[in-house]
């Protein structure tokens, strides 16, 4: 979930004097609301780093920056924890993904599941790709091993584009597996409109770091770009519950 690269021009726009407030998210969104009025701030606190907080951006990318929002960090913070570096960063921007992710309704998307799910992926979607052709032929094989496979729409190519159509008509289908079946396997859906999120689902792909297809998110909102094989996918999934 890589942050555009902020220039060093705009960088060193935080070493301009700031008075410090009492309270250090005001100066903190004061300071990052400098760069880019339009920065989407979810949420700012302390982190487990002495004296510097982090900035929760939606979609889950965090920042980090000093109390006075002069110094800004970006990339991951780790903590040494019995020998081993954890990830602090991977595991808060996983926890807000999976939060945003876990709360789309289930009438909004396309779910192929089992009879006794053990866990859950979801998998953003393009009609015309062909690694989604063939993750989709493994859903059975998913299902057998006990993973619910629900698809959200992420035309890759825009929302111009012939596929953004295509996956309308799926989600606008009276009988939506039976279109995406059709649809990754290469036949022609029938056209369908009606109000659907696929520009919704689209905009929230882009805002956690989706830029292909398939991109799989865990249960545990981990995001793994590009296809896995069925048997080594649902043991990751099976594992994303621990």
């Amino acid at each position: 979930m890589s942050l555009p690269r902020i220039s060093i021009a705009l960088a060193l726009a935080l070493g301009s004097s700031v008075t410090l407030a009492a309270d250090p998210d005001q100066v903190i969104r004061q300071s990052l609301k400098s760069l880019d009025a339009n920065l989407p701030i979810e949420a700012i606190a302390e982190s487990p780093m002495t004296g510097i907080y982090q900035v929760q951006l939606e979609g889950g990318r965090q920042l980090y920056t000093s109390a006075d929002g002069q110094f800004l960090i970006q990339g991951y913070l780790f903590q040494v924890k019995d020998g081993k570096a954890v990830n602090l960063t991977e595991i808060e921007e996983s926890r807000a993904v999976a939060q945003q992710i876990n709360a789309i309704p289930a009438k909004e998307m396309v779910v192929f599941a089992p009879k006794d799910p053990k866990t859950h992926i979801t998998v953003f979607t393009d009609t015309d790709c062909g690694y989604c052709q063939k993750l989709h032929s493994e859903v059975p094989e998913l299902n057998r091993l006990g993973v619910e496979v629900r698809y959200v729409a992420f035309p890759r190519q825009g929302m111009n584009s012939p596929a953004a159509k295509e996956l309308a008509s799926v989600w606008c289908s009276k009988d939506r597996q039976a279109a995406m079946n059709l649809a990754k396997t290469r036949q022609p859906v029938p056209e369908a409109t009606c109000d659907n999120p696929v520009a919704k689902q689209y905009q929230l792909g882009q805002m956690i770091g989706v830029n292909g297809t398939p991109a799989i998110v865990l249960a545990n909102g981990k995001l793994i770009p590009g296809y896995q094989p069925a048997p080594q996918l649902a043991k990751i999934a099976l594992e994303s519950n621990d």
